[in-house]
């Protein structure tokens, strides 16, 4: 009996994956164990085995292909449970409340096994097999991937699609396409890495063009760099180069007007208790830590008003300013 899981495919391609995985079964009987998965676009059969190399997998699928060549027979009988010829079939072992006769399915010349689903009349039905290789399974498991019948097509279809649209992007043969991913992926990190370095220059000379302009005696800025590509990062860098130990920040990026992102940095008492009434006047949300509140803000017309809050709660902290 067969344990199957995942998702059963429609009629005529179950038919013939179960041809299929008896057949594999039945070749490499020596190591499967006995269940397998029928998926949508693969399947699956579990391997009673930790490992198995890629001379082994080669070697199957040159087997079970000769068979489909060679025409065997398949045939569907039913014995009676009691029946002794049952003791000859692979995969013995019926449930307890089991009633009625044992459907057996017949390998011409290479198995017999008991089960309970719709199979080929004929191993030239399977048309081919393609096995994609092997997969890390369960404990001491090794999982077996293949494609049958007319999904081989279709992957190679598939394939072929992906080769196309590949050469045309990378502007190279087929041969050629890992080493250009490859040589593409040392350029993306190489300009993040520069991107980096811009950014961190960027901040700084943002902050040596705009100092004077601090009103440093009130320990409060408000800084909008005009920067519609200014991101998180960008203001986190500028308020951890301007300090926010005593000093209360708060830094907007994006639209003028419309959406945006801002922070507010500074004592985490303060930081806790204007964090969410910003975001409230900014039409936004947003969250914090330690003396960082940081959000998204979809109204960013509005801070004058944030900075008026601000002012209003530094001017109660120094009286005298």
């Amino acid at each position: 009996l067969f344990c199957f899981s995942h998702h059963i495919p429609s009629s005529g391609i179950l038919v013939l994956h179960q041809g299929t995985s008896q057949l594999v079964s039945a070749t490499a009987a020596d190591v499967l164990s006995w269940c397998r998965e029928l998926g949508r676009q693969r399947s699956v059969i579990e391997l009673d085995t930790p490992s198995v190399t890629a001379e082994q997998v080669e070697a199957l699928e040159r087997s079970l292909n000769e068979k489909i060549r060679d025409r065997v027979p398949v045939t569907v009988r039913e014995l009676a449970a009691d029946d002794p010829e049952i003791e000859t079939v692979r995969s013995r072992g019926l449930p307890d409340d089991h009633v009625g006769p044992v459907r057996v399915v017949d390998i011409k010349g290479i198995d017999s096994n008991m089960c309970c689903g719709t199979h080929v009349s004929n191993l030239s039905d399977l048309q081919v097999i393609k096995l994609l290789g092997v997969e890390k399974g369960k404990k001491n498991k090794t999982n077996l991937v293949f494609l049958a019948g007319n999904r081989v097509l279709k992957s190679i279809e598939q394939s072929h699609s992906t080769e196309k649209a590949l050469t045309s992007l990378l502007k190279n043969g087929p041969g050629e396409h890992v080493e250009a991913v490859k040589r593409l992926q040392s350029s993306v990190k190489l300009l993040q890495k520069v991107q980096e370095w811009l950014r961190k220059v960027g901040c700084h000379y943002f902050l040596y063009t705009f100092s004077w302009g601090f009103c440093f005696f009130l320990k409060c800025f408000f800084i909008h760099p005009y920067r519609k590509e200014g991101d998180s990062e960008f203001m986190n860098i500028i308020a951890n180069e301007i300090g926010t130990e005593e000093t209360l920040l708060f830094l907007t990026v994006g639209d003028e007007k419309e959406a945006g992102l801002f922070l507010l940095a500074g004592p985490v008492e303060a930081v806790e208790n204007l964090g969410p009434r910003v975001a409230e006047l900014l039409g936004g949300k947003g969250a914090g830590k330690r003396g960082r509140f940081q959000g998204k803000a979809a109204k960013m017309s509005r801070r004058g008003e944030v900075q008026a809050l601000l002012q209003e709660f530094i001017s109660h902290q120094n009286p005298g300013a």
